[in-house]
């Protein structure tokens, strides 16, 4: 590791960690090595802030602000790290652990470029690197066409995943209306989504979204090696102009039709063209669910408030740990949640998650039967049921992904 001030003149410092320990964060520490060679450099949050008036700064490109749990108690320092960088041209890299969505919210707001996680998921910090060094397009540049994908595509989409841990947890509820009030955030400025239903067997995404499933996605997903951009665009289909979406197949195949590589190579082509992913995925474990946690940036596992979603998760739980794959990705998602005035529900709901030693990160309330009629009609809650409480939920939850970065979302 570098130190920021004795450093030969051949040698300049063009980007700097900014922590209360950096050795808290060792594998920061590897990846900058990797990937900055000799020229960076480590400060603590106070030195940061003088090290900005002295003649050596004018080289820095970039710092990563890396914090954890235990600094959001200094999170007006954080801010002044942030706006002092931002006056500068530095550009900022947030790297958290075990941070509230709400501090993460006020620090990207307060202008932090890029948000990666921390653990670091693998290349992830120099993908944010190049981001945040790569001069912006000019004005005239086009934005690319969903209707019309081109292999030249350069996005880096978030990969939004929602998976059902018991039958009729609304876990298609979820992926449908969370993808379709992404697609609706901004007036001016809508983000791209794609839905991809990789539940083969029983995937419903089509129904939900009256959409026909079309030969043409079985001639894609049994073509994958050779698929390109143009192959994948045609097997998509677009909902009202806004929305496109991969339906599963019209026959039912085995879960097994798939390998890693097929969902990384389906899963990298969608993220090149668009700024949401979101996956609905069968309950079911198969041998490229791996492919899907690694990839996920928000990993939402739908339970309900009953004795067979908590063996469920528990059962997830020691699958997952005994494989060492990372299962604190997982943000467990309640449905048909209790409201705020049942109290003893509320109650159940903390005994749950203290026996099967999980956070219960979101609730959602139960919507009743407008959920189940939007559903079969096949449209969106947003435009047949608005008001319904789900819907609202679940626009919210958009809202908050959205502002948390539009294209490397990382937390919820």
């Amino acid at each position: 590791m570098s130190s920021v001030t004795p450093q030969p003149e051949t040698n300049a410092i063009v980007a700097c960690t900014v922590s209360r320990d950096v050795q808290n964060f060792d594998l920061l520490i590897e990846d900058m090595e990797t990937t900055m060679g000799e020229s960076w450099g480590d400060l603590g949050f106070a030195e940061a802030l003088a090290f900005f008036n002295q003649p050596e700064a004018e080289a820095l490109e970039f710092i990563a602000l890396a914090i954890d749990g235990n600094d959001e108690d200094n999170l007006v320092l954080m801010g002044e790290i942030i706006s002092q960088a931002k006056s500068r041209d530095i550009k900022v890299i947030l790297i958290a652990e075990d941070v509230t969505p709400a501090s993460l919210h006020q620090l990207l707001r307060q202008g932090a470029d890029e948000f990666v996680p921390y653990p670091l998921p693998e290349q992830e910090l120099q993908a944010a690197i190049e981001r945040v060094t790569t001069p912006a397009p000019g004005p005239q540049a086009a934005k690319p066409n969903p209707h019309q994908l081109q292999s030249g595509s350069a996005r880096e989409g978030a990969v939004i995943v929602c998976q059902g841990l018991a039958g009729g947890s609304g876990s298609t509820t979820l992926a449908v209306n969370l993808a379709w009030e992404l697609a609706e955030l901004s007036e001016h400025d809508k983000p791209s989504v794609c839905l991809l239903d990789f539940d083969l067997q029983h995937g419903s995404v089509a129904t939900y979204l009256d959409l026909p499933r079309r030969e043409i996605v079985m001639e894609m997903l049994g073509q994958i090696d050779d698929m390109d951009a143009e192959m994948f665009g045609q097997a998509l289909l677009s909902f009202q102009d806004k929305l496109q979406v991969l339906t599963a197949p019209s026959e039912m195949v085995p879960l097994d039709f798939f390998s890693a590589e097929d969902i990384e190579r389906i899963v990298g082509m969608a993220r090149s063209h668009f700024d949401f992913v979101v996956i609905d995925l069968p309950r079911t474990l198969v041998q490229w669910s791996e492919s899907v946690l690694n990839m996920a940036h928000v990993y939402f596992a739908l339970i309900e408030l009953d004795m067979r979603s908590a063996q469920n998760a528990l059962r997830m739980k020691r699958a997952l740990q005994s494989e060492e794959l990372p299962f604190e990705k997982l943000r467990f998602t309640l449905n048909r949640a209790p409201k705020f005035t049942d109290l003893s529900g509320k109650s159940r709901v903390k005994r749950m998650a203290e026996s099967l030693g999980i956070s219960i990160d979101l609730q959602l309330p139960d919507g009743g039967k407008p959920v189940t009629q939007c559903c079969d009609h096949g449209l969106p809650l947003a435009i047949s049921a608005p008001k319904n409480p789900l819907r609202k939920e679940i626009a919210k939850l958009a809202l908050s992904l959205h502002e948390l970065g539009q294209q490397d979302v990382a937390a919820a």
